[in-house]
């Protein structure tokens, strides 16, 4: 830290300028057949259109989302990712990826296409059982992203795994 952050203001009330800055922004680029980055879950805070291919998502801290990544060239596909991360309050250690800032807690990080389709398929699963994949415990995600890194089926999310989870959060936020 410097001298030159900027203080509170006298009344404690934080500078619309700063709060802008407790988001995590990450940028999205739509290039037909070229850069594909799009969101697949998450409950985004504010969205700013660049132009026609690019904006911004921006998501308080705490919140999760689906950050998926796939680009190629005239020879194939280069890059099919897909990463769950968590948004970090300022101060918070963080992991940073490329058109995220300033980073996250990354919970899954999943590369090769048909992998990316399996995780894809996890998220659906779990919708389908009327359950928003923004609420899914953190640590589930974790599990899937070990489970199929190490090549084999991840654990279903279930209504009672759920449930168990939102009562853990009531009492240790």
């Amino acid at each position: 830290m410097t001298s030159a952050a900027v203080p509170r203001a006298q009344d404690g009330a934080t500078p619309r300028a700063q709060l802008a800055d407790r988001l995590t922004h990450v940028e999205l680029t739509h290039l037909e057949k070229r850069i594909e980055n799009w969101i697949r879950f998450g409950r985004e805070a504010h969205e700013q259109v660049l132009d026609r291919r690019r904006r911004v998502l921006s998501y308080r801290p705490g919140s999760l989302f689906a950050f998926v990544r796939w680009a190629a060239n005239d020879f194939g596909t280069i890059i099919s990712r897909i990463d769950i991360v968590r948004a970090t309050a300022p101060g918070e250690a963080y992991q940073t990826l490329p058109f995220v800032r300033p980073g996250g807690e990354i919970l899954l990080k999943i590369e090769g296409w048909p992998k990316v389709e399996q995780v894809l398929r996890h998220i659906d699963a779990v919708e389908a059982l009327g359950i928003d994949a923004c609420d899914v415990a953190p640590d589930h995600w974790r599990h899937v992203g070990n489970r199929i890194g190490a090549g084999h089926e991840p654990r279903a999310y279930t209504p009672e795994r759920h449930a168990a989870w939102l009562k853990r959060r009531e009492i240790a936020p």
